[in-house]
């Protein structure tokens, strides 16, 4: 199957240990048989978020060893495009929920009917919209 993860997600995956995914979400990233696509927003958010100091933990020189980190996964980056965007357009945003990236990566999952994982709650609320969505119970 193929699967979206979500910003926090791809952090846990490039961590090298299970301690904040479920049994459930381990299995799913670990299983060659899977494809785990991630989207170019949650890549631009992760390097941000190594910029202003909060990825410390992931012992990253640089931010090209991101990139490469992601690259030495099995994982695709899928990069967010007009189609996604026209999703974007049309998405109702839930009360209390502001974060545009968020936004962006559940249009993108939407868009192309994958499954996105998160440890987000709030993403559980537009299911009624269309999204499949994985809770990683941490």
């Amino acid at each position: 199957m193929r699967y979206y993860i979500d910003t926090n997600v791809l952090i846990f995956a490039l961590s090298n240990t299970r301690d904040n995914l479920s049994p459930k979400v381990a299995d799913i990233l670990f299983d060659l048989g899977n494809t785990i696509l991630v989207s170019s927003i949650a890549v631009q958010e992760l390097i941000l978020l190594y910029k202003i100091g909060k990825m410390k933990h992931l012992r990253f020189k640089s931010e090209d060893d991101i990139l490469d980190a992601i690259e030495k996964t099995y994982f695709e980056i899928v990069f967010f495009n007009k189609y996604h965007l026209a999703k974007y357009i049309k998405l109702n945003i839930m009360e209390g929920h502001k974060d545009m990236n968020d936004h962006a990566i559940i249009a993108q999952a939407m868009t192309e009917k994958i499954a996105l994982i998160s440890s987000d709650k709030e993403f559980a609320n537009y299911t009624a919209q269309g999204l499949n969505f994985v809770f990683n119970k941490r």
